[in-house]
């Protein structure tokens, strides 16, 4: 399968780094991780290229990663839809006291606009 994580540094989208590369491991899909720019996180895109090549090293898989530019969701929807992605991975957000799902503003995005299948890892 050919898969796509989106990745802009927030811990939501670390544990999807980390739970999509051991899937990987695993499923020996194709896998591209796709850095965008989150202004509502600290961690800078050399932070975040820096965790994802741990991630990779540390259980031996090759996956292509590329920087995207513009407004994250729309770029992350494009680039999987213009590349023929089978699926894209976001991570998925928080649960609420009332135990509802919370999710920032490009998953959301990505959920109501993506024709490609997509994964939200919690």
């Amino acid at each position: 399968m050919k898969v796509l994580l989106g990745i802009g540094g927030s811990d939501d989208s670390i544990r999807a780094l980390e739970k999509t590369v051991e899937r990987t491991a695993n499923a020996d899909d194709d896998l591209t991780i796709a850095i965008v720019e989150n202004p509502s996180v600290e961690r800078s895109r050399d932070d975040i290229e820096s965790k994802v090549s741990e991630v990779l090293s540390g259980l031996g898989i090759d996956a292509t990663v590329r920087h995207l530019e513009g407004d994250p969701g729309s770029s992350l929807v494009d680039f999987a839809e213009d590349e023929g992605f089978d699926q894209l991975v976001l991570g998925g957000g928080e649960t609420s006291p009332m135990g509802k799902i919370q999710i920032g503003s490009i998953a959301e995005f990505v959920l109501l606009n993506s024709h490609v299948t997509v994964t939200l890892v919690r």
